[in-house]
């Protein structure tokens, strides 16, 4: 039954329920929409932490790139090579102690920095090692070369002064003899090098190598033996004295079967007296030191014929000797002039793919104090013709083995029976 009072009532029930209702429906949906957005936004971080770890990796594979191009492109840009030889002397006078030495240990490496630019290097040890003043490690070479153009490459370092045969191939599987012969040690300083700049190249389609520069020149001041003559006052590029340079200069002329050259070198030796020892005697002077020579080379067939001729003068050399302390009357003078020369035949009597066996013969002259100042006496031990006869064995172009007899004509206490054998790499 319907009462009238209970209308009121019931409609504010209704509307009480209705609001609940509502409430509580708002409230679900609001935390749906929030857990919604938090999903969303979960996702969005994950998505930008995602592209983020994809830039950075993109970048790093950028950087691996430019560093990967940075560096050589092909493994044959760094090369390494080398020489080395052993020696047995026995000499035929008894006072005269027979020696076995490695004379030579020596390590080449180059490198190509792009298709102009190269290094050379040549680091060598002596008599096997250093100690207490004996034995020798030096750098043989050591100079940057620039490809200014397909003919011509401009070089600055230590670098080999290009003059005879050996001073610049000096390699034991490329010369004859267990000992380098006496005129390219002697007269020519091998292995002479000086730290200098200039241009080497070729023309004539490459028939003719030139080579010509400015470099360090002699030091006076460490003029000590008339029989090394100028050997001794090379510095090797050692705090060189450069108050004085020089000139020098090569030119190799070579065809199939057959070469010539001839090289240059000229400088003051004086230092303006500030050389590796300072003396006042040497300062102002033209202590000048002039070395050339000729070399030419000839092969037909199994025969091998080679020949070379040098010549220096050198100035000032009073000056020279009151600086070392050399009297007058003494035999150990300066010289005002040297040369030497000699003739060379080898012969291929045997060969078997690489192998070869060579007998050879050499003659040479020469004299370290051809002149001397007027109140000083040459030594006649250092006017010498020697004699050398023997034969190189390869075992390959790389390695030999070799013997030899060596008669000298002044002083034959340095008559000797020689062994060796000798790689390059």
């Amino acid at each position: 039954m319907y009462h009238p009072k209970l209308k009121p009532a019931l409609l504010a029930t209704l509307i009480t329920l209705s609001f609940s209702v509502h409430a509580e429906s708002s409230t679900s949906t609001l935390e749906q929409k929030l857990d919604q957005l938090q999903q969303e936004m979960t996702a969005l971080k994950q998505q930008l932490a995602d592209e983020k770890a994809a830039r950075e990796k993109q970048v790093d594979n950028a950087v691996k790139v430019a560093v990967a191009s940075a560096a050589p492109a092909r493994a044959d840009d760094t090369s390494i090579g080398g020489y080395g030889e052993a020696v047995y002397n026995n000499y035929r006078d008894g006072s005269v102690k027979d020696q076995a030495d490695l004379r030579r240990f020596v390590l080449f490496f180059g490198h190509r920095f792009n298709d102009r630019l190269r290094l050379y290097s040549e680091l060598e040890v002596e008599h096997a090692l250093v100690e207490s003043g004996q034995g020798e490690l030096a750098m043989e070479q050591a100079y940057l070369e620039y490809g200014l153009t397909p003919s011509t490459n401009l070089r600055a370092g230590l670098m080999l002064m290009p003059l005879g045969f050996l001073n610049e191939t000096h390699e034991p599987p490329t010369f004859y003899g267990v000992e380098r012969n006496e005129v390219e040690s002697r007269i020519i300083p091998s292995t002479w090098r000086e730290l200098g700049f200039g241009l080497q190249g070729r023309v004539l389609d490459d028939a003719l190598e030139y080579n010509a520069g400015i470099a360090t020149s002699l030091d006076a001041s460490k003029y000590s033996s008339a029989g090394s003559g100028v050997r001794g006052m090379r510095s090797e590029g050692f705090k060189a004295a450069a108050n004085d340079l020089a000139l020098y200069a090569g030119l190799n002329y070579r065809q199939p079967g057959w070469s010539i050259g001839t090289g240059l070198f000229s400088g003051n030796t004086a230092q303006n007296g500030v050389g590796d020892t300072s003396s006042s005697f040497l300062a102002g002077k033209d202590a000048r030191m002039t070395l050339w020579d000729i070399h030419g080379k000839y092969s037909v067939g199994d025969l091998e014929l080679q020949a070379l001729y040098a010549r220096g003068t050198l100035g000032d050399t009073l000056a020279i000797n009151t600086a070392a302390g050399i009297a007058p009357g003494s035999g150990n003078a300066a010289p005002k002039s040297f040369y030497g020369w000699y003739g060379q035949a080898a012969y291929h009597v045997w060969k078997k793919g690489d192998m070869r066996l060579s007998p050879f013969v050499r003659y040479e002259r020469y004299n370290t104090q051809d002149s001397v100042d007027a109140g000083y006496t040459a030594n006649p031990l250092n006017d010498e013709t020697v004699v050398t006869a023997g034969a190189n064995f390869n075992l390959s172009r790389e390695v030999v083995l070799k013997a030899d007899w060596q008669n000298y004509k002044t002083d034959n206490k340095k008559d000797r029976f020689n062994l060796g054998v000798g790689y390059m790499f």
